[in-house]
């Protein structure tokens, strides 16, 4: 499917209006509506890197992971998620129940994800740490076990991310790597999309703010901070356009020669690896940095940083973690004496 930068930007803008307003089931309506499922199905190459990054951009979610696995021809039950846990995206709360498109109420959420009722592991915990463990999703799944899934499917209180309907699940069938590679894809942009709404709320908040009678935004360390959150978002949206490319040319080409050692098929899920390992720490890193610069204001349950801090542990987690991902990368290394060569810089 051919769309030209016009149509594009219809496109764009309705579906970015949609999910400003929609989430959860109204959005799976509304995107039904719009022809999500025909999009995906003709030009998967389009669908998934809008969808996912505008998912992130504007805060909505909805089991859109799902229908990438599905039409990847996986029949996913359970998610695997960071230190060997499963998810599975239940349905949120019976009519007369709190509303689960809304953070904070507390009716469903992440229950391998999730942090100690205590608030360890939460988007609070470990903010402030100097590195990636300090914030990751691995640092959060050993608290999962006091955050379990009730009997009704609905997670306890103390869930990372309460808006998004995951529990945990005992155990899942492992996903077939070329379906796993769309999923992470997905996550990718995803993240990447998540990381750009905290790094424009973090700008917007030091161009209005002063402090010594200067606007925050002409301190050093702070446009430093920010700097470095733009630089590790370029990074990973350039890791996912790869990948998108890798994968593309894996769809349309039938008995192509082995590049670099790895035939098409393998170089997609190679590509994908990577692309995820690079939006989950670029996601990471700009919430941290952005927690910072925001201040104590950022760590209010209102401010709309938390939410996109608790989407961020949550998507980081699922499918494989950025220093899982990591470890796995590096181990294919270690046991093939050299790293593919995905791109040519």
């Amino acid at each position: 499917m051919g769309l030209d930068p016009a149509e594009l930007a219809m496109l764009t803008d309705a579906l970015r209006r949609t999910m400003s307003r929609a989430s959860g089931p109204e959005l799976v309506d509304a995107l039904g509506e719009l022809g999500w499922p025909q999009l995906l199905d003709d030009a998967p190459e389009l669908a998934v890197p809008l969808v996912f990054r505008l998912l992130g951009e504007t805060g909505a979610h909805g089991p859109f992971l799902l229908d990438v696995l599905r039409h990847a021809g996986a029949t996913p039950s359970a998610l695997p998620f960071a230190g060997g846990r499963w998810v599975e995206w239940g349905d949120p709360l019976p009519a007369g129940g709190a509303d689960a498109s809304e953070p904070g109420s507390g009716s469903t959420g992440s229950g391998s994800a999730g942090a100690g009722a205590d608030g360890s592991g939460g988007s609070g915990a470990g903010v402030n740490g100097t590195g990636s463990d300090a914030i990751g999703s691995d640092a959060i799944s050993s608290d999962a076990d006091s955050t379990g899934a009730s009997e009704s499917g609905a997670s306890e209180p103390g869930s990372v991310d309460e808006a998004l309907p995951l529990r945990a699940a005992a155990a899942g069938t492992t996903l077939p790597a070329h379906a796993l590679a769309e999923g992470r894809r997905a996550l990718g942009w995803w993240l990447l999309g998540t990381g750009h709404a905290m790094l424009t709320l973090a700008r917007t908040h030091v161009l209005e703010r002063t402090q010594f009678g200067r606007p925050l935004a002409s301190f050093q360390a702070v446009r430093h901070r920010l700097a470095e959150t733009l630089v590790a978002l370029d990074g990973a949206e350039a890791a996912l356009l790869i990948a998108d490319e890798t994968a593309d040319a894996a769809r349309n080409t039938d008995d192509a020669p082995a590049t670099h050692g790895l035939d098409p098929a393998e170089a997609a899920v190679h590509a994908a690896l990577l692309a995820k390992a690079a939006a989950g720490q670029a996601g990471l890193t700009a919430a941290k940095h952005c927690q910072q610069v925001l201040g104590g204001i950022g760590f209010t349950a209102e401010h709309a940083l938390q939410s996109h801090i608790r989407r961020t542990l949550v998507l980081d987690g699922l499918l494989g973690s950025t220093r899982e991902l990591t470890r796995e990368a590096g181990a294919y290394i270690r046991s093939a004496g050299a790293a593919p060569r995905l791109a040519q810089l």
